[in-house]
């Protein structure tokens, strides 16, 4: 064989070809920079095997590739022997390279095939799906349709779901009546489909026709339709075709008690669950979930306690269910009881949690302990375990940390750009932030909302006002975002922090949607800062419609007057406070000793030490004040 490298279809500068005697082939091999197992398969191929051998062989290859790298020295080889349209390898080299996410390396190897098979079609269209690209698969059905290739029972499964996902009913309506046409629509696969489909679509009716047209109806064509009305919103017709349904499975069960839990009808979802004559883990973890996103936390606790055995969702559901109850301290105790027994070993959805936890709650001594955790647990390459470090350490406020981490990430999605630009700009440290912002955009990466929130609060740190709005109607004008209410309160902090509280009123006054309570909040504040009495006053004015009674608020304007010595007034406040029966929740600060975290708040004294730590406080204040320090501790009285 005398086929050069550079001959090859898609090859790089370091394909190996396989059975050559050139000494390109030679020399290319010696680079060979696969692992052992595959280095000694390219051995075989050196000794010219059978041509099925060498079909097993180049199959083995791409099972074992791992890189795009691997990928393209295979495909070279495939190329170099004339095996491109092979039946058995061509639809691996598509496999391959959708588990790598190369499926635009797929559409040109597909494209290169004259007259593909629809074996190779249902690999482009598995390759897409799996790689969410359901756009692309409804396309290329069309496509195939085109160039009269006759789909099989494979086929239009993965379409009929990726027409449910991108809700493209007109178009899965037409693949329908492609199955009715084609002999398919006896085939259990498609029926299911079908349901799903139009379920996704909100088209329960329809849905149920489907199901009413199939011949054999198994557990999962059921479990799909009672699923379809639960997604459509109609438990009823659910729970009335689950009491018709002649065969139930634990799946049935689940899928039936998470329609009641997603309805919120959790007394439902209990008397299902005491009913069912068998249980598995994940019947204990629907309710224990279920429980949980439905605030009551002792009644998903009960559950987890009397749990038969629990897996890694039954603890992250418990941990989940903390976290979502704002009990950030049960989470890191769960946590610890978690690694103490030493059952079941954290997963990435554990540890982001935790780490969630720990940037709420200031925990950097837990939360650097987590990250040696992840990284010597296989985690440090996780984008998603990663970015919950970057969080944590920006809400702990070591950002240096949070760069540090940024810097050396290996993959950084738009949430990594997003999660330290924010940090930064939060910390103060806006310059850093907007060249970040920059580099962001240098990078490719395309900027959404929230990347906007972070610029904006830059902007606003450093008080460059022109700069902020001049990136505000970029991202109207550049990046079509339509500005949601936390733009339009960092536009207003922009203002009021500058000074500029009348243009900051006027701003609010011309917003297309009405300003929120932080707003107003914001306005109050800085009236505080700027002494301006009269716009404080407009403010609570507004602040009382839209949160009565809020005592936050009055201090807030009481000590605006005490600034300028409007003592009658604040007196009048007092007055005002007493009528609402509401009082100020007292200030809470949280400490990290011992690796435990301790509540403190405002007059506490339920701390075993509390005479120890007020005595160290008094000495702090004394010594403040030798020095010529003397602190505003003036606050409302009440």
């Amino acid at each position: 064989m005398t086929t050069s490298i550079k001959s090859c279809y898609f090859l790089s500068s370091e394909s190996i070809c396989i059975g050559s005697s050139n000494k390109t082939c030679s020399a290319s091999t010696k680079r060979l920079a696969f692992a052992p197992k595959i280095g000694k398969l390219f051995s075989y191929f050196l000794q010219k095997p059978p041509h099925r051998l060498l079909e097993k062989q180049l199959i083995a290859l791409l099972q074992s590739c791992r890189t795009k790298k691997q990928l393209q020295q295979i495909h070279a080889q495939v190329v170099c022997h004339g095996l491109e349209r092979n039946h058995y390898v061509a639809p691996k080299i598509i496999t391959t390279c959708a588990q790598l996410k190369e499926m635009g390396h797929a559409h040109k190897a597909f494209d290169h095939i004259l007259d593909p098979n629809v074996s190779l079609w249902n690999a482009m269209f598995r390759g897409y799906s799996q790689n969410e690209l359901n756009r692309e698969v409804v396309g290329l059905f069309s496509q195939m349709r085109s160039m009269g290739v006759m789909p099989n029972c494979f086929t239009f499964p993965v379409v009929l779901k990726s027409c449910g996902k991108i809700n493209a009913l007109t178009e899965g309506q037409e693949v329908h009546c492609f199955v009715m046409k084609s002999g398919f629509k006896d085939d259990p696969f498609v029926g299911t489909t079908l349901i799903e489909m139009y379920s996704t679509g909100g088209k329960a009716g329809t849905a149920y026709k489907a199901f009413g047209e199939m011949l054999e109806r198994n557990v999962v064509a059921w479990t799909s339709m009672i699923h379809g009305y639960i997604s459509c919103g109609d438990v009823g017709s659910a729970r009335h075709l689950f009491d018709m349904a002649p065969e139930r499975d634990i799946v049935l069960w689940n899928t039936m008690i998470s329609g009641y839990i997603k309805a919120g009808d959790m007394a439902a979802a209990r008397e299902l669950f005491d009913a069912m004559p068998n249980r598995d883990v994940m019947s204990w973890n629907t309710m224990l979930n279920g429980y949980a996103n439905n605030g009551d936390l002792d009644a998903c606790e009960m559950m987890f306690e009397k749990m038969p055995e629990r897996n890694i969702f039954s603890w992250n559901g418990l941990i989940g269910g903390y976290a979502l109850n704002g009990n950030f301290l049960q989470v890191l105790a769960t946590f610890k009881r978690m690694l103490i027994e030493g059952t079941v070993s954290p997963n990435d959805a554990t540890l982001m949690t935790v780490l969630s936890a720990c940037g709420r709650l200031g925990a950097l001594d837990l939360g650097k302990w987590v990250h040696v955790y992840a990284e010597s647990h296989g985690y440090g390459g996780n984008t998603y375990v990663v970015n919950a470090l970057i969080d944590m350490y920006a809400k702990c406020g070591t950002v240096e940390n949070a760069l540090y981490v940024f810097v050396n990430m290996s993959t950084k999605d738009l949430i990594s750009w997003n999660t330290v630009i924010n940090g930064l700009a939060i910390h103060g440290r806006g310059a850093d932030a907007l060249s970040l912002f920059e580099q962001m955009k240098r990078a490719g990466v395309k900027p959404d909302g929230i990347t906007f929130i972070g610029v904006l609060c830059a902007c606003t740190h450093m008080g460059m006002v022109a700069d902020g709005f001049s990136h505000f109607q970029s991202m109207i004008d550049d990046y079509a975002l339509v500005p949601r209410m936390e733009h339009y309160g960092c536009m207003v902090d922009l203002l009021a922090r500058a000074g500029l509280l009348v243009q900051a009123v006027e701003f609010v006054n011309k917003m297309p949607v009405k300003a929120d309570a932080v707003i107003w909040a914001t306005l109050l504040g800085a009236c505080r800062l700027h002494k301006n009495v009269d716009l404080a006053e407009v403010a609570l004015h507004q602040l009382n419609e839209l949160e009565p009674g809020n005592p936050t608020n009055y201090v807030t304007l009481s000590n605006i007057y005490k600034d300028v010595g409007k003592w009658k007034d604040v007196a009048r406040l007092k007055a005002a406070m007493k009528d609402t029966g509401r009082r100020k929740l007292p200030g809470c600060s949280l400490i990290e000793v011992n690796d435990d975290i301790v509540e403190f708040y405002s007059l506490d004294e339920r701390h075993p030490d509390s005479d120890e730590i007020y005595e160290a406080l008094d000495g702090l204040i004394k010594l403040s004040r030798s020095s010529g320090y003397e602190s505003d501790l003036t606050s409302f009285e009440q």
